[in-house]
């Protein structure tokens, strides 16, 4: 296909002001039709720079995952680690903010993921902590997750199975999304792939970069990229991306870039019964049991045994 049609084929996530939504708007037209938005005006007061960070997290430790650069020149196919499911170590906050300060953090692709906040001093940030109601969602399925990095940093095209906002706090990022319908487009790792590798692996994560597709390898791909949006999300604004929905997330600029997300039961209770690709995740994590009770039961009596478990328990 031309790259110039293709080009004219991506669209845009519709921007609306929080000033001009409703709660019953957002829940009648977005949640329940499953359409994501990105909402401005609704987080305003906070700028989560390093130096802010450091005065809150100082010296808690958390689990930064350990990308390394050179897997993003492999094929896919061949990693043996995805998302949460990457190495991860324990680190102090204020170890962390000098590896992203030498460069380090950049040029070895170390993130802090997925990390909560709730036992922090950022737990009672007021705005994190009303935003759901005042869109109208409602029963979180998850805490508030830190996710802090270096520019340039990618979580690779993936989906969720709960419903997301994604609450972007410092510098932007991009974000390339596919709707529920492009499942078998977007060529997810098969489900099989649990019982190698348990949840170090993913079935709800692409095997295709969509930046530059292999089509001659992905052809369905092709399909694929008729129906992709891309929005670029700044600091104060809120992405909700809908459960099924693929995202690819890139950090932008050339500094730490900070958000905050948190998951939602998926509503009405007839978009998640009905959603293949949330019965797909509970397939995976059903092929994932052995796998994993034996990682648990080999990390209960190593000499490390909390660190272990710790991280088995983010991979869930």
């Amino acid at each position: 296909m031309d790259e110039s049609k293709l080009d004219d084929a991506v669209k845009t996530i519709e921007r609306i002001s929080f000033s001009s939504l409703t709660s019953k708007k957002f829940v009648d037209y977005y949640q329940k039709n499953g359409i994501p938005v990105v909402v401005t005006g609704l987080v305003q007061e906070c700028d989560w720079n390093l130096d802010y960070l450091c005065q809150k997290l100082g010296e808690q430790e958390f689990l930064a995952r350990f990308y390394g650069r050179e897997r993003y020149n492999q094929d896919k196919r061949k990693w043996k680690s995805i998302g949460s499911g990457v190495e991860a170590k324990t680190i102090r906050f204020t170890d962390y903010a000098n590896l992203l300060r030498n460069q380090e953090a950049q040029k070895n692709d170390i993130y802090l993921a997925k990390c909560s906040i709730k036992n922090t001093l950022l737990a009672n940030t007021k705005s994190l902590t009303s935003f759901g109601e005042q869109l109208g969602l409602k029963k979180p399925i998850s805490d508030l997750n830190l996710w802090i990095g270096p520019a340039g940093h990618v979580e690779s095209l993936h989906y969720d199975t709960g419903d997301g906002t994604l609450i972007q706090l410092h510098g932007s990022k991009k974000i390339l999304l596919f709707p529920p319908s492009q499942l078998y487009n977007v060529y997810p790792f098969p489900i099989y792939t649990h019982l190698l590798y348990g949840l170090k692996l993913r079935s709800w994560f692409s095997q295709v970069y969509p930046e530059n597709p292999d089509l001659k390898t992905f052809p369905k791909f092709e399909e694929a990229l008729l129906h992709k949006y891309e929005v670029i999300l700044n600091p104060g604004e809120v992405l909700y991306i809908p459960a099924g929905w693929w995202h690819e997330v890139t950090a932008l600029g050339t500094e730490m870039v900070c958000s905050v997300n948190r998951f939602w039961r998926v509503y009405p209770t007839s978009r998640a019964v009905f959603s293949w690709s949330r019965w797909r995740n509970y397939l995976g994590f059903f092929c994932a049991l052995p796998y994993t009770l034996l990682s648990i039961g080999i990390a209960i009596f190593s000499s490390d045994r909390q660190q272990k478990i710790r991280k088995i328990l983010q991979m869930l």
